[in-house]
């Protein structure tokens, strides 16, 4: 399964997963500095779906606040 996250790094809210109009919100407490951020999304995404964090994968958008992201289930 492939969806299009947008990602709030360094929030106090996080970890969470949202659903807003425009589809799902990420908010991670990691700073987007050398890819803490991304390692925060994908933890923060395979606990939401229920999958071990290996399954999740960043396909588009590393230094995006829009990613791609590809689950396999």
């Amino acid at each position: 399964m492939q969806l299009t996250v947008r990602v709030k790094p360094g929030s106090r809210k996080g970890p969470v997963v949202e659903e807003d109009a425009e589809g799902l919100v990420v908010f991670v407490r990691e700073r987007a500095t050398e890819g803490a951020a991304n390692k925060g999304v994908e933890r923060a995404l395979a606990a939401h779906f229920g999958v071990a964090p290996s399954r999740v994968r960043i396909v588009r958008g590393r230094t995006s606040r829009t990613k791609r992201i590809e689950i396999d289930e």
